[in-house]
């Protein structure tokens, strides 16, 4: 009996963490030789009775910040409304509430399902230390390909995160065409910190996904000012997110005690391109900020 794309990929051998650490050519080999097999694998998991896997919709979304990018689809002029749900935390970094920390679950019980799937999936390894996590954007190796992840992920890069970012910077206008993504867990005793470092991106957009009563101790995000020589240790409860330049340095301090989920959510123009430092905002219109790019995906991933 022919075995179905999801036995196959529950069989097939996996790198090792070190060769996958270690970024030997042949982990690279087995992602791309394996990629339409995985696809298909994660479209059958998602159809399965038993996956486990809870519909990840709008419902997620804290509701002001819901309810104001709605409108401002509808028309655009009211996107005033979306820009008053960001307060300025840090010298150019913003922070509100994005997930409603009520119906968070939905979204880890989702991830939790996957991880538990048995697909192979590539970590973030570019974050050395980190043991947890999966890499998000169909430009990655190895990455949740499960459609129904893939729609809601598109939505919040497309729906969400590319009109606040020209809101609140625009300079990244026609450098925010690229998306990429990956999910981190930070774990006492396994995951201690993240040196001081700036992101390959035009923006960073940083989601803590930890549940009400899930508390940890610890990792904060350190943010430095270039100018002001300012050194500010950020802390954002469940649901809430910090947008901010990703030349902005940071590092994610320690973490003592229990564990931190996140979303670090990317855009970036094709090839790489960010706007160069200190240039000058682009004069647009708010409907221009609340378009969807007409660039596609360059292949281009950042690791």
């Amino acid at each position: 009996m022919q075995e179905n794309a999801l036995e196959t990929a529950r069989a097939v051998a996996r790198p090792s963490r070190e060769a996958m650490l270690q970024r030997h050519p042949s982990v690279s080999t087995f992602w791309n030789q394996n990629s339409d097999m995985f696809a298909q694998a994660w479209a059958e998991w998602e159809m399965t009775a038993d996956a486990g896997a809870p519909t990840l919709d709008s419902a997620l979304y804290d509701e002001k910040l819901r309810s104001a990018v709605d409108a401002a689809w509808s028309d655009p002029t009211k996107e005033g409304a979306v820009r008053d749900l960001w307060k300025e935390v840090f010298p150019g970094v913003y922070k509100t509430q994005f997930f409603d920390p009520e119906k968070l679950q939905t979204l880890r019980a989702y991830l939790d399902a996957a991880a538990k799937a048995d697909i192979p999936l590539r970590p973030p390894y570019g974050i050395s230390l980190n043991r947890g996590g999966a890499m998000l954007d169909t430009r990655s190796e190895g990455y949740l390909a499960a459609p129904g992840f893939q729609e809601f992920y598109t939505g919040l890069m497309d729906r969400y995160m590319r009109p606040v970012s020209r809101m609140l910077f625009p300079d990244v206008i026609g450098y925010d065409t690229q998306t990429f993504g990956f999910s981190i867990q930070w774990q006492a005793d396994a995951d201690t910190s993240l040196r001081a470092h700036t992101d390959a991106s035009s923006v960073t957009l940083n989601i803590n996904l930890n549940l009400l009563g899930e508390d940890f101790s610890g990792s904060g995000v350190r943010f430095f000012d270039h100018s002001t020589r300012q050194v500010s240790e950020l802390f954002f409860e469940p649901g809430t997110a910090l947008i901010h330049h990703g030349t902005v340095p940071h590092e994610s301090m320690p973490i003592t005690q229990g564990e931190r989920s996140n979303f670090v959510l990317w855009l970036y123009g094709e090839n790489g391109q960010i706007p160069p430092r200190n240039a000058a905002p682009k004069a647009v219109s708010a409907a221009e900020r609340w378009m969807l790019p007409t660039a596609k995906s360059d292949g281009f991933a950042p690791f």
